[in-house]
């Protein structure tokens, strides 16, 4: 008997003990399942994993598309807004399709030093030289005339000097290159024919070189804070002054409001950029129109006032 016993109290506590450890795994896989519940499913495409549960993911509420490519698919309008129609072939459809680098990129300056500054939700895949020339005006030179060379409107290539000389690009196709001397520039037959993409970049490094802000506001036309498009360019004009370009629209078709995203480059020269606005705490980088008299951008303050576009 005392045995039998034995052997029941035994036999009693190993299943006690298994309820146990069966409660605990059920417990521990329910614990499991709340937690990939609460998960975006992903789907596998390639090495790149991709959240297919929409109202789950981190972007339900941000603007940004981190796998978007280029500024109309990396950043997405808000609610209630629709972009603005453009011409096709246009200034405005370029700087729209702007391709955009990896999302999380830092902006660098020619150096290969970081901008210390987060004042950016997009960086632009272009390259910024290997000098301290491609700053704020060199910026929106660089846009506007990469646009006119990769179209082939070669005779539209044209920027002014701070001293008023105007550096035309088909000069410097037929083989002739600026000399400048004190405060005087003058045109000198220095090589052959040339017009691919080194020689254009040649250019454009000399009038990076003696071109700015002021130059930039004497020879572009204001236009009113109403009309404002892609391209145009809020710009102070002065040393020192400042500028950024409007490189997308969008509006509300319901109250008719517009807001927009506007690029830079700064000081020392450095990648152009796709500016937060610091008015949204919610990470929103569009501006509206509505600002007031006075826009505030991350690193410098514009008048209504100071809206330029380039001539036809």
């Amino acid at each position: 008997m005392p045995m039998l016993r034995k052997l029941i109290y035994l036999a009693t506590a190993a299943i006690f003990i298994f309820s146990l450890m069966v409660g605990c795994t059920t417990e521990q896989s329910h614990l499991k399942k709340a937690e990939i519940a609460k998960k975006p499913r992903l789907e596998e495409k390639g090495s790149i994993t991709f959240p297919t549960n929409k109202s789950e993911q981190s972007y339900k509420e941000s603007l940004i598309n981190s796998h978007g490519k280029t500024i109309s698919e990396r950043i997405k309008v808000p609610e209630g807004y629709e972009r603005v129609e453009v011409p096709r072939g246009s200034f405005a459809e370029y700087l729209r399709n702007l391709p955009l680098k990896p999302h999380g990129t830092k902006v660098k300056y020619y150096n290969g030093e970081e901008k210390p500054n987060d004042v950016y939700v997009a960086v632009i895949d272009m390259d910024v030289g290997t000098r301290d020339l491609q700053q704020c005006a060199d910026a929106v030179i660089r846009l506007y005339s990469e646009y006119l060379y990769k179209n082939r409107q070669y005779d539209k290539i044209h920027f002014n000097f701070t001293n008023g000389f105007r550096a035309d690009f088909r000069k410097w196709m037929q083989g002739y290159r600026i000399k400048v001397e004190g405060n005087k520039a003058y045109w000198i037959k220095k090589t052959e024919y040339c017009d691919d993409y080194a020689c254009f970049r040649k250019y454009l490094d000399m009038v990076f070189a003696y071109a700015g802000t002021l130059s930039l506001s004497q020879e572009m036309k204001r236009v009113p804070l109403s009309d404002l498009q892609i391209g145009d360019v809020f710009l102070k004009g002065s040393d020192p002054g400042h500028c950024v370009i409007v490189v997308d629209m969008a509006q509300n078709p319901k109250t008719g409001e517009k807001i927009f995203l506007l690029a830079q480059s700064y000081m020392p020269a450095q990648d152009i950029h796709i500016l937060k606005n610091p008015a949204n705490e919610d990470g929103n980088p569009w501006y509206s129109i509505n600002f007031g008299d006075v826009l505030v951008t991350p690193e410098w303050q514009f008048t209504k006032d100071q809206v330029y576009r380039f001539g036809d």
